[in-house]
């Protein structure tokens, strides 16, 4: 059976964008009429049939927003995910959601199938195979091909995007300047994420906080690991010595985890030991002592991606520009830190 015909299909034959093509079948003035020509008997020759989902007369657009997220588990991207929905609905757009489950493969298969005519622009956090192995080409692509794409949280530096971050830098800074404060002395970094863009940033505030204090980084006191079994294997061995006092946890195994072991080993919380975690899941509250968090206010950040990428669609630009906006984060202080 012959491949049905796409747009993508006919603007990598007839190496032109797939807006230009998606223009001159539905005969746009802004599309010259040799160029016009071309494409429709192209078209014709190659038996395209229009996507329905994608046809709007009046503008040539869906009204439709890709939404990629890398992990439908982790609360913070549902919180963010209600954000997005909640303005792009507000704005008469529909939302498509896929998740990558943090693979490669899955997240190119997405943009791949999604860019052919069935949405204006994608909206996505990075999967953590795409990270780590340091590909953005399929980002890369998407944008020559005209469709705009607003990255949050994870993010490519490389690629040129609208973007929503969080300073996980100033974050971690301000958690440990926080448990300094508290008498904290021995403070420790445990982290899971270390192929992360977050997790690093995360991590170089650790540092820099204890540097600006003239304390001394002492590596007994670090758990950084992309593999959760490691992780676990060292914590136990790091509280079992019950030399720390103070924790930064910058995921949330870690934050979890931590809460765990401490409890099993008869530290007692906050009295012995401060946590502070990132994000800020219901889990965190419901956990036995309560968990002081660093908040994302992932709501406020889907809010603003949807926003870039609408106003992206909706305003025409020459030349595109990108911005890079920084929700800021909230230390939320409950039972597993002393208060001040």
């Amino acid at each position: 059976m012959k491949p049905k015909a796409t747009l993508k299909q006919i603007s990598k034959d007839l190496g032109i964008s797939v807006s230009t093509v998606s223009k001159a079948l539905s005969d746009s003035h802004e599309i010259s009429e040799p160029t016009k020509i071309r494409v429709q008997e192209y078209a014709k020759l190659q038996n395209y049939k229009p996507n329905s989902m994608a046809k709007n007369l009046k503008n040539q657009r869906t009204n439709t927003i890709a939404v990629i997220i890398p992990n439908i588990l982790n609360p913070f991207f549902a919180k963010v995910f209600s954000g997005i929905e909640k303005a792009a609905n507000a704005k008469g757009y529909n939302v498509i959601t896929y998740i990558s489950n943090e693979s490669l493969s899955k997240e190119k298969q997405a943009m791949d199938l999604l860019s052919n005519g069935t949405v204006d622009g994608f909206i996505l956090s990075v999967s953590e195979e795409s990270q780590a192995k340091n590909v953005s080409s399929h980002f890369k692509e998407i944008l020559r091909e005209g469709l705009p794409i607003v990255m949050f949280d994870r993010i490519m530096e490389d690629v040129n995007c609208d973007k929503v971050i969080v300073d996980d830098f100033e974050s971690s800074v301000e958690a440990v300047n926080h448990l300094l404060k508290l008498k904290c002395k021995k403070i420790a970094l445990l982290s899971c994420i270390d192929n992360l863009s977050v997790g690093k940033h995360r991590a170089l505030g650790y540092e820099r906080a204890l540097q600006d204090n003239k304390i001394s980084i002492n590596e007994k006191y670090i758990i950084i690991t992309d593999s959760q079994e490691d992780f676990d294997a060292r914590l136990e061995k790091l509280l079992a010595s019950k030399e720390v006092d103070g924790i930064l946890a910058v995921d949330e195994h870690s934050s979890t985890m931590a809460m765990k072991v401490a409890i099993q080993k008869g530290i007692k919380i906050p009295e012995e030991l401060c946590i502070i975690g990132f994000a800020d899941g219901v889990w965190s509250r419901r956990l036995t002592p309560s968990l002081s968090t660093i908040s994302q206010h992932g709501p406020e950040i889907g809010e603003e991606a949807a926003k870039l990428l609408i106003e992206k669609l909706e305003r025409k630009q020459e030349t595109p520009t990108y911005r890079t906006t920084v929700v800021k984060t909230e230390l939320r202080q409950r039972d597993s830190t002393r208060r001040v």
